[in-house]
């Protein structure tokens, strides 16, 4: 994730729009300030600051600081608080000035004497007027929701957009910026995101949706689709779009949380958050002949993913939020989040309940907490024509949740003109859809474009064709020796249905060439790389592999990856011929059916030897041919996807996996006859405030009898990099089963302990522990040691065994480790349980892994 924030932020600092020079205005009036207590000097939040007589207003943040600028002349400021005796303050209009003001509680007499320990009484939920309206609020919170109705019905337009930020005129006026300065924009300075912006992607949504209670289910129809579109060679257009979509979920402040910039956040309306959250009624407020509560709110504990603003609450009995602001602590447990605002609007009903009309959500991102350009996004979202209870047919929620209309993405600009409702906030932005059209035809953007997609993605792009990835251009290990290698694929510019990929490397020390030819159709006139997939594939590849090793995202001869600890002379030399068949659909359920030829030798240390008799024969290699079914269930899963394989983003939804494979003794040389089942669940489970759990559950069975390479190898890791889904303190061979159950747990608890430390909460640090437990067996016609015939186990120079099975006792391992350091890397300290005893095992390692995340 960070190389794609990186991506996002490089990539778009090319794109130069014209700026414009901002007209000459009346001198503004600029006041900032602390409000605090008179008696104790504590700031006070949230006290409401205005300009006398107007409704030019703010309020303080949890620090008792504020902002408040005007254009007009108004020689008065107002502070007001409940509690407290109201203020005024003469100003200077037309100035920049600092007014720090302390209020006075309206329980203090000038004229009496008191005797007092002069502290405000501790915060306390008991006896607390706020406290007793938030219950009510969340005692009354199902009702005031879609799901309270039968059926809801409503059209729903959503704007996204996003911008280089906070840009200085030294930027803009640069030499290499000289043809680009059409895409600039210019906004007021106190705004999120500075003065200066460089707009770069814009997309529009238009769906009518349907919701059902019983039994529960939704249908949106997506009736329009617009957006930015880069050329694809350079920008996955939906691929961000997908990836933005996670980071600006939709907020609804009745959940119990909140799901924002990839991270849970607790709703100031969740069942336990007076636990977590201070609650303070700051005033009383007329709308719409409506009596309204200002009920504001704070964390507890400033680092923790909580909010802090303030709601309206109605006193009509239904206790429903009428508007709402959340923002976010600028000490919170949260990276490269400069700003965050949300602000939430409700209309009321037919039945005199309310319902979310409007969400304006603006988050912006640097690098640098305080100053330098930065990255911000803006998601606006329009809800009308709002209906209850009016019965639509069952066959409406036939087939897919969502469908997309045939049109959706060819409507014309009256057509969005319409649903833009004449806000003029939404209509400013429409000018970059015809700049980035512009800008892609300008010779320096395509050339500066195609040097970040072969820095950022690894491929350099000759049209057709391109070459990469580079990151595998060098490599080594103990066998090959020295490795160099060159490939690369097609593109769509040659064809949208035929597909190429090649590459070929040489090791210097085993002196061998390596290489992979494959050819793919595309059955649906998309991309192979696009959702859903359906293609069908023939590959030949003749390389190495480490027996036991599984990769994330990487590819295997990475360089990063050549640097292993203990024994890692094992290889195998494989021979692949394969055919894939792939099919998606759109509910996410996908399935692949698998031809393949396999010729495996081993090579390095690694030897296959049986006995035939007393006497120890030497065996060249085995030959297998196998058909394969992978089912593949995913419900709404999501991804970004990139040039070289796609990312899945992580959520709540699990994701169930299960696959067959039949060796065929006889067929195009197969030596064996047997059957493997596998099957696995992988799923997050959200903690609110204690983080969340990445838990995966796995098994398998092997019918037949098979030498050990054919066996479940378990997933090991000999590199210093802290691997998921890996054993990383297990050697690369070490056990094998033919069946076996696995459970892996890695919880993240988001910084909920080191929040608590004082000084230690600065650094912003998180909390992981994890568990890995293997349960597995070899039946004893799969047992070399009971069977002198089959392949042996492979053995050290003094003959020790390197391979084992696992007893009764399951291998164990654990880590306890601290994420977010320097905000990109995790260090586990991993411990090993048991089966010390083995040749070559350590009890403990020191692990890292690079994790970029908010």
């Amino acid at each position: 994730m960070k190389t794609q924030l990186k991506k996002i932020i490089y990539l778009f600092a090319f794109i130069l729009p014209l700026g414009f020079q901002a007209a000459a205005q009346i001198p503004k009036t600029i006041i900032s300030g602390v409000v605090s207590d008179v008696a104790d000097k504590d700031p006070l939040p949230y006290v409401t600051v205005l300009f006398k007589g107007t409704n030019i207003i703010t309020k303080t943040d949890v620090d008792g600081k504020f902002t408040i600028v005007t254009s007009e002349t108004h020689p008065t400021l107002q502070f007001s608080y409940v509690g407290y005796k109201t203020t005024f303050v003469d100003i200077k209009p037309g100035q920049t000035q600092v007014v720090n003001v302390k209020l006075q509680s309206d329980a203090q007499k000038l004229n009496e004497v008191v005797i007092s320990s002069n502290k405000r009484p501790a915060y306390r939920n008991k006896n607390n007027p706020a406290v007793e309206l938030i219950r009510k609020v969340i005692e009354n919170k199902a009702k005031n929701q879609n799901k309270a109705y039968d059926q809801v019905e409503y059209k729903q337009y959503e704007q996204m957009a996003f911008s280089l930020s906070n840009l200085s005129d030294k930027f803009k006026n640069k030499r290499i910026f000289k043809n680009y300065q059409f895409l600039f924009e210019e906004q007021d300075s106190t705004k999120i995101g500075g003065k200066l912006t460089l707009p770069i992607f814009m997309e529009e949504k238009f769906s009518q949706n349907y919701l059902q209670k019983s039994p529960d289910k939704k249908k949106t129809i997506l009736l329009g689709d617009k957006h930015v579109n880069y050329d694809s060679k350079f920008v996955d257009t939906k691929g961000l779009s997908k990836y933005f979509e996670r980071m600006y979920a939709d907020v609804n402040i009745y959940e119990s949380n909140i799901s924002l910039v990839s991270n849970q956040f607790l709703s100031p309306i969740a069942d336990a958050s007076p636990t977590f959250y201070k609650f303070f009624i700051t005033d009383t407020v007329q709308a719409e002949g409506q009596k309204l509560i200002e009920l504001s709110f704070i964390p507890r504990n400033n680092t923790d993913l909580l909010f802090e603003g303030r709601m309206y609450v109605t006193m009509d009995g239904n206790y429903a939020v009428q508007n709402a602001f959340l923002t976010v602590n600028k000490n919170i447990n949260l990276n490269f989040v400069r700003a965050l605002e949300a602000k939430l609007f409700f209309e009321k009903n037919t039945d005199g309940r309310y319902h979310l009309s409007k969400t304006d959500l603006t988050v912006d991102f640097g690098l640098n907490q305080n100053k330098g350009g930065g990255f911000t996004g803006q998601r606006i979202v329009l809800i009308k024509d709002y209906q209850i209870n009016n019965k639509q047919p069952d066959t409406l929620f036939n087939g897919p949740s969502l469908v997309t209309a045939p049109d959706a993405e060819t409507r014309p600009d009256q057509f969005w003109i319409g649903q833009r409702q004449q806000d003029t906030l939404l209509r400013a932005k429409l000018s970059i859809y015809k700049n980035i059209d512009t800008l892609q035809t300008i010779p320096s953007f395509k050339r500066t474009m195609d040097l970040v997609t072969l820095l950022f993605a690894g491929y350099k792009n000759f049209g057709p064709f391109e070459v990469g990835p580079v990151n595998t251009f060098y490599s080594f290990n103990n066998v090959e020796g020295f490795r160099l290698r060159l490939g690369g694929r097609t593109t769509p510019e040659l064809s949208k249905r035929y597909y190429f990929e090649t590459y070929a490397a040489y090791g210097f020390k085993d002196e061998k060439w390596k290489y992979f030819l494959s050819g793919t159709y595309s059955l649906n006139n998309k991309s192979i790389y696009s959702f859903p997939q359906n293609y069908i594939r023939g590959s030949f590849q003749r390389d190495t592999k480490i027996p036991g090793q599984e990769l994330q995202f990487v590819q295997e001869d990475n360089f990063l990856l050549s640097f292993k600890r203990g024994e890692n002379n094992m290889l195998l030399y494989n021979d692949f011929y394969k055919i894939d068949y792939v099919k998606e659909f759109e509910n996410h359920f996908s399935y692949t059916v698998s031809a393949r030829k396999w010729t495996q030798r081993p090579g390095g240390s690694l030897f296959y030897n049986n006995f035939e008799g007393n006497t120890l024969n030497s065996v060249d290699g085995i030959n297998t041919s196998e058909l394969t079914l992978s089912l593949r269930y995913a419900p709404n899963e999501k991804f970004y996807q990139g040039k070289i394989y796609r990312i899945p983003i992580i959520d709540r939804y699990p994701i169930i996996n299960l696959r067959y494979t039949a060796g065929l003794k006889g067929v195009l040389a197969g030596q064996y006859n047997y059957h493997n089942l596998m099957g696995s669940i992988d799923k997050r489970f959200y903690l609110s405030q204690l983080g969340y759990s990445d838990v995966t559950v796995e098994g398998g069975y092997i019918f037949g009898k098979v030498p050990f390479p054919l066996l479940t190898i378990h997933r090991a890791n000999q590199t210093y990099a802290y691997q998921l889904n890996s054993y990383n303190l297990m050697n690369f061979l070490e056990f094998v089963s033919d069946h076996y159950a696995s459970i892996n747990i890695d919880h993240n608890f988001n910084g909920f302990f080191f929040n608590k430390i004082p000084l230690i909460k600065r650094l912003k640090l998180r909390e992981t522990v994890s568990l890995k437990m293997l349960y597995g067996s070899i039946r004893e016609e799969n047992n070399p040691n009971n069977d002198p015939s089959l392949l042996q186990f492979p053995t050290n120079e003094d003959g020790t065994s390197r391979t084992y099975t696992l007893g009764r006792e399951p291998y164990m391992e654990g880590s306890v480790g601290i994420a977010n350091i320097f905000k990109i890397l995790r260090v586990d300290a991993v411990k090993r349980f048991n089966y010390l005893d083995n040749p070559n095992v350590s009890e403990w390692g020191i692990r890292a892994r690079v994790k970029f995340d908010f």
